[in-house]
């Protein structure tokens, strides 16, 4: 899991520079930012879960 939290990590970075460099709009950036949001909350949970466990 902590590869997939790492990559989570790494995918919402290039969405940052996407929407930094106006290839997508701020709309479509928002929509998607939210949900890597979400999901990289649920994986930081999970690999805290896994390590105390």
């Amino acid at each position: 899991m902590s590869i997939a939290l790492k990559e989570a990590n790494e995918t919402e970075y290039w969405l940052m520079l996407l929407k930094d460099s106006d290839y997508i709009s701020e709309d479509s950036f928002q929509s998607i930012h939210n949900d890597s949001s979400e999901l990289i909350k649920i994986l930081v949970s999970i690999v805290k879960t896994s390590k105390n466990n």
